[in-house]
């Protein structure tokens, strides 16, 4: 049978706020989005400076953080969106405490090891298909976006991964704001048709890190964040996955410097652990 690409959300019946929102950095690949009566998170990772992801094929890799907050300080979340299943992304402290109820928006085979966890909700996505989500007055189309988690020959050994396109619409059926997750990628040939279809990107988060397995490079360092970043084009972008896990090579420090080489600083804000970036958009142009 297959999977319903809509989910309806309860509301309350407050009017939604389309004029402003905010990226919450908890650390990692962790953000709270809260925008137009929407709070979301991306890539839930709990565990504590010191604790250990197991990653595939017996690699283990300890944190170098902590989060901003803990998993019981989350506010009311309307979703997940998880790029893929890997402890650094989806840990078992969320397996253990998060709302098994929850939609989670993701990759097939991260819904199959979610179910396995007890999560019901659970929604796939093919790259370039889109899931509709309406929330009272507004609507929000998230849109499965081209990724791979390493170079070919090891991409079919690592989970699949999307990146994804949040696509929040005025009551008018206009977009109001447009948000790009990377996930956990690597510049490849596919990327490069994202500007083509989306010529319009109001916020980018760059997982960067520069993670490397036996020396293999398997997701984006400072000069493929860098390359992102003119291949992308939006209009401001932040940068997360970075600095929190000892396979993590390529420190935000390096990505800092290739972006002022590049003269995008204007381009690019950043946030450390905790702080949060607010963001402000024109209604004016979606009424």
């Amino acid at each position: 049978m297959e999977e319903t690409k809509i989910i309806v959300l309860p509301t309350k019946g407050e009017k939604p706020d389309l004029e402003n929102g905010s990226i919450f950095f908890i650390g990692t690949a962790t953000v709270i989005l809260r925008y137009a009566g929407f709070t979301i998170l991306t890539d839930p990772n709990f565990l504590h400076q010191g604790e250990e992801v197991h990653l595939h094929y017996g690699i283990k890799s300890p944190r170098l953080t902590n989060p901003a907050i803990e998993i019981e300080e989350l506010p009311p979340l309307d979703l997940i969106v998880l790029s893929h299943m890997h402890d650094d992304h989806f840990d078992r402290v969320a397996a253990q405490k998060l709302d098994k109820n929850i939609p989670i928006v993701t990759t097939h085979e991260a819904t199959v090891e979610l179910k396995q966890k007890g999560f019901n909700s659970t929604h796939s996505l093919n790259t370039w298909e889109t899931i509709t989500v309406s929330k009272g007055e507004v609507t929000l189309r998230i849109t499965a976006m081209p990724g791979r988690h390493g170079p070919m020959l090891l991409a079919s050994l690592l989970p699949p991964v999307i990146g994804s396109m949040l696509e929040f619409q005025a009551p008018s059926g206009k977009t109001s704001f447009r948000l790009y997750i990377t996930g956990d990628t690597l510049i490849t040939q596919q990327l490069k048709e994202i500007p083509q279809r989306y010529s319009d990107i109001d916020l980018a988060l760059l997982h960067l890190g520069g993670t490397k397995v036996f020396g293999v490079l398997l997701t984006m360092d400072a000069k493929q964040g860098v390359e992102a970043l003119q291949i992308i084009a939006p209009k401001t972008a932040i940068p997360i996955h970075y600095n929190d896990y000892t396979v993590f090579k390529s420190p935000l420090e390096d990505f800092m410097q290739a972006v002022t080489a590049a003269g995008l600083e204007k381009q690019v804000k950043y946030l450390k652990h905790g702080e949060t970036y607010n963001f402000q958009v024109d209604v004016a142009d979606f009424s």
